[in-house]
């Protein structure tokens, strides 16, 4: 095909091709970066989010700031992926993977400029990231001590909310995630395990873990108790309902009886019930939709506490919890469907009333979401989300790097030596990995209100002089200086800084392997010969 054929098959295609595509995708990284680079840090800013709705946002979030976003540039979209990518996997790091990605875009257009192909580059940065990836491994610490975990989980909410509730977040995250330890469902288990619950009593630092699951639930009868210890529990799947009779107005009744029959049928089937239920031992009953008015006496007659109107996930989580199995007839409950909790009680919460249910296989608990506003509210379950995702992998993968910018300014000098091992024009592209890891110690230290380029030279040289130890020296953004950030607490997961390499190196991958970028003037319509087929 001829080049103009090419273009008439293309003449209602915009089109941008090699270096004017890959200049409109670093521009869109960047973009996006800067959207973000200002929430990086302990001392980084909040972003201020309105739909169209007119509904306010306002968080520390990268993630959350990107997501709710109207971005429509494809390379933007593709790496919004990415940082979400990395949220799933590790809770934190969406900043900096971003950060990272578009700081290597923008070293990828250079080195083109230089006339060095993307395969070169392409090549060069995946070995500088597998170097990056051993070398982090070996700088890494075990951390075998409560401290050191409550420092890390602290250091994922740096700047997220203020001292005083970090430290309460900090705390329930990682009580709930030692009751997650051992569990099996992976990182689903924060979703399926731990209830959020969010109440207007209070401030943030009133917000509080249970242990249970609690119910914006009262008794279906006042008159049962309140409190109660160590019981059976089980689990109507469905409606405790009578059958009811329907009667078409144009019919007339000449029998009475027959309907008062019909009625009292049902009643003795309900007592069945009750009855049923009862011989199981069963002190709770938890129904997921409504329960016949007419069962409510008997109930309450054979010391039954009834819950009705169940949210699903409420269902779900208490099954999990007590042992009991849902059952739409409950004439078909026996004893292996019955469960056994340890505790259930009743308190008040900003005058509604709320119900407590401990179950005796564990697992299950509530974060009680304290805040002045709604949308307060909201932003403490995100960071809470947060802690709890670090917290549980934690658990599981306890290695752990120095933050305040350490670990990549270490791994920004170590590359520079490693490059030099590389005969190839490989080497420059490792030269320009590790000039885009200093992007992070250098926005650290400008939000902080510090020069970055000082910042950077002075915390380079402060590692340089102390051969042992200068791998975990960091800078402490609410001072300035250069400091172990081992002692000062700043601690990052080695998962976080793996995940935000390897995440940020696969975009640059997708990214530099674009050489030409195609938009539709209209919409795709049948073409002529389809037609024609389908006469066929």
């Amino acid at each position: 095909m001829t080049e103009s054929e090419h273009d008439i098959a293309l003449e209602d295609t915009d089109r941008i091709q090699g270096h004017a595509a890959l200049v409109n995708n670093v521009k869109a990284a960047v973009a996006l970066a800067g959207a973000v680079r200002s929430t990086l840090g302990p001392l980084g800013l909040d972003k201020m989010l309105v739909e169209d709705g007119g509904d306010v946002l306002v968080t520390n979030d990268g993630v959350t700031v990107l997501e709710t976003a109207k971005v429509d540039h494809p390379t933007a979209r593709l790496l919004i992926s990415a940082s979400s990518l990395q949220d799933r996997s590790a809770r934190d790091g969406t900043t900096t993977t971003i950060l990272l990605t578009s700081e290597l875009l923008q070293n990828s257009l250079e080195l083109v400029r230089m006339g060095i192909h993307p395969s070169v580059i392409l090549n060069g940065y995946n070995i500088a990231l597998e170097e990056s990836l051993v070398e982090l491994k070996r700088i890494s610490k075990k951390s075998e001590l409560p401290e050191s975990e409550l420092a890390i989980v602290s250091t994922s909410l740096a700047g997220k909310v203020e001292l005083g509730a970090s430290k309460i977040l900090t705390s329930c995250a990682l009580e709930a995630a030692s009751v997650l330890v051992g569990e099996e469902g992976g990182n689903d288990l924060e979703r399926l395990r731990i209830k959020r619950l969010q109440v207007n009593n209070g401030g943030i630092k009133d917000s509080r873990l249970v242990h249970g699951l609690v119910l914006a639930k009262t008794r279906l009868d006042s008159s049962t108790p309140s409190f109660s210890k160590d019981g059976k529990i089980a689990i109507i799947d469905g409606e405790f309902e009578s059958k009811k009779i329907e009667l078409d107005a144009s019919i007339e009744i000449s029998d009475t009886g027959a309907l008062k029959s019909f009625h009292d049928r049902n009643i003795n089937k309900l007592q069945n019930v009750v009855e049923h239920i009862k011989s199981l031992g069963v002190n709770i009953l938890i129904v997921r939709d409504g329960v016949a008015e007419e069962a409510v006496t008997p109930l309450k007659n054979a010391g039954i506490i009834t819950y009705r109107r169940m949210e699903r996930t409420d269902i779900e989580l208490l099954s999990k919890i007590t042992g009991a199995k849902p059952i739409r007839n409950p004439l078909k409950i026996n004893d292996i469907d019955i469960g056994d909790y340890s505790k259930h009680s009743e308190e008040l919460i900003a005058g509604v009333k709320y119900t407590t249910i401990e179950g005796k296989k564990g697992g299950g608990m509530t974060f009680i979401i304290n805040g002045t506003t709604p949308e307060i509210r909201s932003e403490i379950k995100r960071v809470f989300d947060d802690a709890l995702g670090v917290a549980h992998r934690l658990k599981r993968e306890s290695w752990i790097l120095p933050g305040g910018g350490a670990s990549h300014t270490h791994l920004a000098r170590h590359l520079r030596m490693y490059a030099t091992s590389q005969s190839g024009r490989e080497q420059l592209a490792i030269e320009a990995y590790a000039a885009a890891l200093e992007i992070i110690p250098r926005v650290l230290a400008e939000n902080s209100g510090i020069d970055p380029i000082d910042a950077l030279l002075s915390l380079s040289a402060a590692q340089n002089n102390d051969p042992e130890n200068g791998s975990w020296i960091g800078l402490d953004a609410k001072t300035g200086q250069n400091i172990s950030m081992e002692i000062a607490g700043i601690l990052d997961p080695l998962f976080v800084a793996r995940h935000a390499l390897s995440g940020a190196t696969e975009a640059v991958n997708s990214v530099l392997r674009i050489d030409d970028v195609l938009w539709a003037k209209q919409d795709a319509q049948t073409p002529d010969w389809q037609n024609e087929i389908d006469e066929d």
